[in-house]
């Protein structure tokens, strides 16, 4: 039995009360069709052309196979829970396939690729890397439990080289000096603190950490320990922007492809308490992460995607 303070009743009731009005949203069959990410192209495109804020700092954290209803509301992740509250909250936004791979690859080169998770091969197709290199764009992974870095093999121990999909591109595969750009997870915190964190920063957690093999409790704990000192940072608070989703939700959630996943767009630029009801899927969060850091070139399917500019002031 798991006992609560007075202040922690509080504020659970805060936040769980209004997202639980969300929960019966589920996956409305009245959206429209997943996209595959089948084409190529780049360049303008999306819904509207509204203007969005600039950013220094982009962010993407991805967490793992659990969907919207298993984590909004949920007791065993408050801080996940207050960050919804406080920020932005997409709560119609889709997975696109199901296992895992394939959600990663769209979020960073706009197709699905593979539905293979033991995909061991090299991607060429236009990607999320190409694109911040084109533009003169610095970014960098930092992943947990990666072996050392620059290393662009399989899984070793705790990580995954699926949910490191940089790993996989040619750009960096194919090029030492953007391979060392993946680089442990434990060099974050001192780059931080040292304000040479890249324009893009791509957060790994391993399988204990990610809600993967661990429980959503020990990501909850884990995001609270090592992404609360980002958002409190002067550079985050500057400009800075995070966006933190799940790749999927369960198996037995179909719906748009990979089920309904919640997603966070967080930032000091954010409309706070902000709930989204459009209909979203990950080659908009790749959309957005180009758009916010001035790029224009957008990759496979998020050429198209819906943007995700409403999130921002």
């Amino acid at each position: 039995m798991r006992l609560f303070s007075r202040s922690v009743c509080v504020r659970f009731i805060v936040f769980v009360v209004p997202l639980a009005l969300m929960l019966g949203c589920g996956g409305g069959n009245a959206a429209p069709s997943p996209s595959t990410g089948s084409g190529g192209s780049t360049g303008g495109g999306g819904n509207g052309g509204a203007s969005q804020p600039a950013f220094g700092h982009v962010f993407l954290l991805v967490e793992e196979n659990h969907g919207f209803t298993s984590v909004i509301g949920n007791a065993d992740m408050p801080y996940i829970n207050s960050l919804a509250s406080q920020y932005g909250l997409a709560t119609q936004y889709f997975a696109n396939t199901h296992p895992s791979i394939g959600n990663y690859f769209m979020l960073t080169a706009g197709k699905i690729e593979t539905n293979d998770d033991s995909f061991s091969g090299v991607i060429s197709d236009d990607n999320l890397v190409r694109e911040l290199n084109s533009a003169g764009v610095s970014w960098k992974s930092y992943a947990e439990s990666l072996p050392q870095a620059g290393y662009t093999g399989g899984n070793s121990g705790s990580y995954l080289q699926r949910h490191n999909p940089f790993s996989f591109f040619s750009d960096v595969v194919n090029d030492s000096a953007q391979a060392a750009k993946l680089v442990p997870f434990s060099q974050f915190a001192g780059d931080l603190a040292a304000g040479s964190l890249p324009s893009f920063t791509y957060i790994v957690p391993n399988v204990q950490d990610d809600a993967h093999d661990g429980t959503l409790a020990q990501a909850d704990q884990w995001l609270q320990q090592n992404i609360q000192p980002l958002l409190a940072s002067s550079l985050f608070q500057k400009d800075g922007l995070l966006i933190l989703t799940w790749d999927e939700a369960e198996d037995s959630d179909t719906s748009h492809g990979g089920g309904r996943v919640a997603t966070l767009v967080i930032s000091p630029k954010a409309k706070a308490g902000f709930q989204s009801q459009t209909f979203y899927q990950h080659q908009s969060a790749l959309r957005l992460i180009l758009s916010s850091l001035g790029v224009t070139n957008f990759p496979g399917a998020s050429a198209s995607a819906p943007d995700m500019g409403e999130f921002l002031n």
